[in-house]
């Protein structure tokens, strides 16, 4: 069975975890440090620093509803007896933001990826606006791909910006890696079916799909989307076995409420958060997890082409909150 992120049994590379410090160091700053500062010469919990953690809580762009669980869960210790004193309110806090990135939102429906016949690519359709990566990332999940032994193609079927596929395809390029298009202004469906065709007769595990830059106020782009989901799962079962929308880190709340709207116009199994290295609005992860349910399956963490790392709950909490 194809999994996305690989195989966990393959090692990690040295200096991951420093890499992902480094990365969310800004949101450290925004969130860590300031619960630091709110307890700082403070002996009781009181409700004063509760009223400054909530400040900060949205400040880092946790979301009003996430913050507001965090606080209920740390309100229901204090009237236990198990927070009692300033000192246990960081580490209480990484245990509920911990715990919110491993369960799924209640209620949550966000859609499940499927897996393809024995012998058929997987198919990824990577969607989101403009400007938020989109096409570095897919470069990135295709060298990332490469590294697991898969065998990637690219599907250039965003045919209204001709700048797409002469970007897509010079990373093509450089990773040594089949790249399908036609010309600008081609139906993205015809793309799609060419890729797919080609996928199969040439033992491609894998096919990444570009797609135009959409809102979901643009009904004909979103009808679109429709009738290549359609093509697709007419030429391989099921596909596309994953819908990975790419939402940029910096845009903090706005990305969840595109986030919001993708899922609702059905389609988006998982999220890929870019530009997580250049904001202080990385609790933005943690709104997502709870308001979605949709796993975080990878953050950009830089420019180079290996700068996309698989998202792990664990390991993003220690790196905010660990020394």
């Amino acid at each position: 069975m194809i999994s996305l992120l690989g195989s966990d049994n393959k090692e990690k590379k040295p200096g991951f975890l420093d890499r992902l410090k480094q990365a969310v160091a800004s949101t450290k700053a925004q969130l860590v440090e300031k619960i630091e500062q709110i307890v700082e010469g403070q002996a009781a919990l009181d409700e004063s620093v509760l009223d400054n953690l909530e400040a900060t809580l949205i400040t880092a762009d946790l979301g009003v509803r996430t913050t507001q669980e965090i606080l209920n869960g740390l309100k229901q210790q204090i009237k236990q007896g198990k927070l009692r004193e300033t000192s246990q309110l960081r580490p209480a806090v990484e245990q509920g933001i911990l715990a919110i990135l491993e369960s799924p939102a209640p209620g949550a429906a966000a859609p499940k990826p499927k897996q393809p016949p024995s012998g058929m690519p997987y198919v990824i359709f990577v969607v989101g606006v403009n400007g938020v990566g989109k096409t570095t990332s897919i470069a990135k999940l295709a060298r990332y791909f490469l590294e697991q032994n898969r065998h990637p193609l690219l599907c250039a079927a965003d045919t209204f910006r001709a700048a797409a596929n002469e970007q897509l395809e010079i990373w093509a390029g450089r990773l040594g890696i089949e790249m399908i298009k036609q010309k600008s202004g081609a139906d993205p469906a015809a793309v799609l079916f060419d890729a797919l065709a080609a996928a199969k007769t040439r033992h491609s595990d894998t096919v990444i799909v570009d797609t135009a830059g959409r809102l979901h106020t643009k009904a004909n782009l979103m009808a679109e989307l429709g009738k290549m989901c359609r093509i697709a799962a007419r030429e391989i079962p099921d596909a596309p076995h994953e819908v990975l929308l790419v939402i940029d880190a910096t845009t903090g709340q706005n990305g969840l409420q595109q986030a919001r709207k993708f899922v609702d116009h059905g389609g988006a199994t998982g999220i890929i958060l870019t530009k997580l290295d250049g904001t202080a609005k990385g609790g933005v992860v943690i709104a997502i997890a709870r308001e979605l349910g949709l796993p975080i399956q990878f953050i950009g963490v830089g420019e180079k082409i290996d700068d996309l790392l698989p998202f792990n709950p664990r390991e993003y909490v220690e790196s905010l909150f660990e020394p």
